[in-house]
């Protein structure tokens, strides 16, 4: 097994637990050894100059999709492992609709092999849910899987999950954190009907928001809402689309007190459905992106803390694939790389603080899910560590995204800022735009 190297980082601005200050970290063994001013140390290191950067806690994306098993010509754990790390992602939480889809123990149980062998973060994977596996769900490891996800919505293969009672037994008996995609499934079925009598196949992608309606979002994220605190579940409800559902949060209680948790995600942050016109099927994601008002009404409840953690719902599909018309286009798309700087980006238009970044995209997934010493820069925990430059603007070309899928609906787009080192477990896993692939990440563990 090969040793961890020791780093000093020396007199960057460490953005942590609200606080802004330079400091030097020292990491040993793949830890925070000790976060001081000025720090001496004796052993055997290599020093790192951060002066004039930012120096966070890496980000934990709570919901990718990397498509492996069984859908590897659109991505898989290496390649997004690596767009991941390079964007400043050092731990994920992975979703289960792949091939064969990950709904028995012994699939859960290989897919964590896969990504003990290919992954360069830290990585978990969430047991998917059917109509007819409870009795699976119920054996799942609460201190070594991050959750339980159940398609309440529109999904792909036999993932819905739609049965009233068998919904009312997961959140009665679930053994750990359930996190949900919330779409009623009629509604959007419904719907979509009334715009291929109107347009065929060949549907205009602003529709899609039409298609895949507020009102179809808000039926189901309400009705999961009601069946957790009837009984007492802890639910995590994933990208949150729409200004209504903001209403079903609250923020009168610490995230780690909270039962009823949500996520808000860069597209959502981003885009409006005033792009759709330029972007079309690239930004064609389910939930969909609605409007500018749904946008500032997500904005200001991840500010006021009703919502709590921003991720990706990173979910790549080929350029020939996208290319297709609005009923052949799957939704989805690429993200893992660009959510921080995009979060930078908002940083510089005043929009949110260092602090909150790190705290929504650090420390409240770790909080949210109880990751054991993961989340922040402290001492004795995981070196997680990413260093950036907010001065040091690119633009993002084909030649330069990650993903395997090979495109961004960022394409064209000048980032302010460059993400220049990331520490996976103490490992200098991304420098400078080089990914030193000789250490792999860590199976993610849960202080439940």
């Amino acid at each position: 097994m090969k040793l961890h190297q020791n780093f000093l980082i020396k007199s960057g601005r460490i953005v942590n637990e609200g606080t802004s200050e330079v400091k030097d970290i020292f990491i040993k063994n793949g830890r925070i050894e000790k976060i001081g001013h000025e720090l001496s140390v004796s052993e055997n290191h290599t020093e790192i100059i951060a002066e004039g950067k930012v120096v966070l806690p890496g980000a934990i994306d709570d919901q990718v999709h990397f498509r492996e098993p069984g859908l590897t010509h659109k991505a898989e754990i290496f390649t997004e492992s690596r767009a991941a790390v390079a964007g400043g992602i050092t731990s994920y939480m992975e979703m289960p609709n792949v091939i064969p889809q990950t709904v028995t123990q012994d699939l859960l149980a290989a897919k964590y092999q896969l990504g003990a062998q290919k992954s360069l973060a830290n990585y978990s994977f969430f047991m998917g849910t059917t109509n007819d596996n409870l009795d699976e769900l119920l054996k799942t490891d609460i201190k070594s899987v991050c959750g339980i996800k159940i398609f309440m919505g529109s999904s792909t293969g036999n993932m819905l999950v739609d049965d009233e009672k068998v919904l009312e037994r997961i959140f009665n008996e679930a053994p750990l954190l359930i996190a949900t995609h919330c779409e009623d499934e009629m509604t959007v079925r419904n719907n979509q009907e009334i715009y291929i009598k109107k347009y065929g196949d060949d549907i205009p992608f602003e529709m899609h928001p039409l298609i895949r309606s507020a009102e179809a979002c808000y039926l189901s994220s309400s009705y999961a809402v009601g069946l957790a605190k009837k009984h007492n579940t802890r639910l995590h409800i994933l990208h949150i689309s729409t200004g209504k559902e903001t209403e079903l949060f609250y923020n009168d209680k610490p995230l780690k007190e909270k039962r009823i948790t949500s996520e808000a995600c860069i597209h959502h942050l981003w885009f409006s459905d005033q792009d759709y016109k330029e972007k079309g099927a690239f930004i064609k994601w389910n939930p969909a992106v609605k409007t500018s008002e749904d946008r500032e009404a997500i904005w200001k409840a991840l500010l006021d803390d009703r919502i709590d953690v921003i991720a990706t719902d990173h979910a790549p599909h080929t350029l020939e694939e996208k290319q297709n018309v609005y009923t052949k286009a799957p939704s989805g798309g690429p993200l893992v790389q660009h959510s921080m700087v995009a979060m930078f980006d908002f940083y510089h238009q005043g929009k949110i603080s260092l602090e909150r970044i790190a705290e929504k995209m650090s420390h409240a997934p770790a909080d949210c899910f109880q990751i054991s010493e993961r989340g922040y820069l402290r001492e004795g925990y995981h070196a997680d560590i990413v260093i950036a430059n907010l001065d040091r603007p690119w633009t993002v070309t084909k030649g330069n995204v990650r993903s395997k899928c090979g495109w961004s609906p960022f394409e064209g787009h000048q980032f302010k800022s460059s993400i220049e080192k990331v520490f996976v477990s103490g490992h200098l896993a991304y420098d400078e735009g080089t990914i030193n692939d000789s250490m792999l990440g860590q199976r993610l563990l849960f202080d439940r």
